[in-house]
């Protein structure tokens, strides 16, 4: 489906389209004192539904987009682009008098926020949220680490940066990340690829990714919901999740799943690997939480 991003592209020459974006990004930064920080964050899972809750939540009157509005899902501000600083953070957000328009029209409270699953996985994210917004809601979305894997590395085939076959990539994973988190948690400037690439197994162990969260931030500030709960009943959990945000009530007629990719079927002899390999961890977050996940293992 052509978009009127698509079209705009199609009919403004680049370098006025890079103009404008330019005048714009620069422009959100001069007021960025007039622009509250976010009230939510959706921290991850990567392929675990989080750009469609995203375009979900964006379809409610109370829920603006980022600024500018090509900047659809996150800043990366918490991993990649930190060393920006917190007036280009803002920048990226509704000013208050935006916000304050949006609750008299629609009355009712606003919410802002971002959705960027590398920052449950990120090993800085957690203290770096925890000390610009202390109070913030976090959204966490966690699928099947199985279906999860595989899904990811479908998604580095499809962008290119993935020449490797599932189970070559899977045996190829220590060696490619070897060095990375550390490298990440030493250097507050240091931006891998690689971690983020090639991390199909570790980011399924997502008990050892959420207890710094957990550390950081009180029960009632985290809603952790499975996957497949939203893909299989969407309005009853998009409900949960305005409710948590205290946002009123909003019918959407449909719930388009988001950045789906069909493929073939995942190896056999890989999926019954993975699924061993993910039972103690599955069993372990699951006695955390005290949730039950509708996962294979």
């Amino acid at each position: 489906m052509t978009t009127l991003r698509d079209r705009v592209k199609a009919l403004v020459p680049a370098p006025v389209v890079t103009g404008v974006r330019d005048g714009l990004a620069r422009y959100g930064e001069r007021t960025s004192d007039r622009r509250p920080l976010p009230d939510f964050l959706i921290i991850g899972t990567k392929r675990g539904g989080t750009t469609s809750l995203w375009r979900y939540l964006l379809e409610h009157p109370l829920v603006p987009r980022l600024f500018p509005a090509w900047n659809t899902k996150t800043s990366h501000y918490f991993e990649d682009t930190f060393g920006r600083g917190e007036a280009w953070y803002r920048s990226h957000f509704p000013t208050a008098r935006q916000r304050q328009a949006l609750e008299r029209r629609h009355g009712g409270p606003t919410r802002v926020g971002e959705a960027a699953p590398l920052y449950m996985f990120h090993p800085l994210a957690p203290g770096r949220v925890a000390e610009l917004l202390p109070a913030v809601k976090l959204i966490v979305l966690l699928r099947d680490p199985v279906q999860r894997a595989y899904s990811h590395w479908k998604e580095r085939r499809a962008e290119g940066v993935e020449p490797l076959g599932f189970a070559e990539a899977l045996a190829a994973e220590q060696e490619r990340t070897a060095g990375e988190r550390e490298r990440l948690a030493a250097d507050p400037t240091y931006v891998s690829n690689a971690f983020d690439w090639y991390s199909y197994r570790a980011r399924g162990r997502y008990l050892e990714h959420l207890e710094p969260w957990l550390d950081r931030f009180d029960a009632g500030q985290l809603l952790i919901l499975p996957s497949e709960t939203l893909y299989r009943e969407p309005a009853a959990t998009y409900a949960r999740v305005l409710d948590f945000l205290a946002l009123p009530p909003h019918r959407l007629d449909r719930f388009e799943v988001f950045n789906d990719r069909r493929s073939s079927a995942m190896d056999p002899a890989v999926r019954d690997e993975l699924t061993r390999y993910y039972a103690p961890h599955n069993a372990a977050l699951a006695a955390r939480l005290g949730l039950t996940f509708d996962w294979e293992s």
